[in-house]
């Protein structure tokens, strides 16, 4: 499908199949590579990194930089570079001194002094305090840069992947302290529908078992005649739970519950 299909019509049920995927990989290993299988078809990369920059931004500097996953085509790349030589990196120039989140461009360098800078890059980042969680994108330079259609659908991406990116920091800094989830029924349940109702515990929000039905079925790339002959149901009953369980969350549309799942 192309991408300026994709951009009209941000309902579709295959994207938000794989969306509803790397939101239940929120903490796991696999995250970085469903992230790039996600984007990458639609927006043609052939790699990811994850990162996470602790910043001292009273002297302009990088304290930590901590990698929360990497995924795609690896290339040869320079051992990594001391920390001090970090602060002159472009990138962290952009993220001094931010208070929304940005979407930051940057062309391929023939001798580029930072690892992954002969690649072209898209890297979206938020902050939280002195911490920000960086998604970079990286396509060859052999290829054309990220065109603005391209950013303009990352950016709009970037609404849903950015808290899901801090949930998944949150998630790999908790992990040695994390309990062990009941075994039996949690272990029964799909990832997905942990995630789900764990979000609904959460917001101590209330959903019939036919509302959260069709709240699964849209997560997981299901239209609404998909669903209506799966639970013997008229069309317009399916829309029906969707209106409540919508009206409940405070949500619209499929990219709203994508949303509302990673507590954007």
């Amino acid at each position: 499908m192309s991408l300026t299909r994709s951009i009209a019509n941000p309902e579709s049920p295959p994207f938000y199949a794989e969306m509803g995927e790397l939101i239940a990989h929120s903490g796991h290993p696999e995250f970085a590579a469903h992230m790039l299988h996600l984007v990458s078809k639609w927006v043609p990369i052939h790699l990811v990194d994850l990162s996470e920059w602790t910043l001292d931004e009273l002297r302009d500097r990088v304290l930590d930089i901590k990698l929360l996953g990497s995924a795609g085509q690896q290339q040869d790349l320079p051992a990594p570079l001391a920390l001090q030589s970090m602060d002159e990196h472009p990138l962290l120039r952009e993220m001094l001194g931010m208070h929304d989140p940005l979407l930051i461009q940057m062309k391929a360098k023939a001798n580029g002094a930072y690892p992954r800078s002969t690649s072209h890059q898209c890297n979206l980042v938020s902050r939280q305090g002195n911490r920000r969680c960086v998604i970079s994108f990286y396509r060859p330079s052999t290829q054309n840069g990220f065109s603005l259609a391209e950013l303009s659908f990352l950016k709009c991406l970037s609404d849903t992947l950015l808290p899901l990116i801090e949930r998944h920091a949150q998630s790999l800094r908790q992990a040695p302290h994390s309990e062990v989830e009941p075994a039996h029924s949690l272990l029964e349940q799909s990832r997905l529908q942990r995630e789900f109702y764990k979000r609904l515990s959460l917001g101590e929000i209330t959903l019939s078992a036919r509302e959260q039905e069709v709240c699964l079925g849209l997560l997981t790339g299901g239209t609404v005649p998909q669903m209506a002959e799966k639970l013997s149901v008229k069309n317009s009953s399916i829309e029906t739970y969707l209106k409540r369980a919508a009206a409940k969350l405070g949500v619209s549309g499929r990219h709203g519950l994508a949303k509302w799942m990673v507590g954007a």
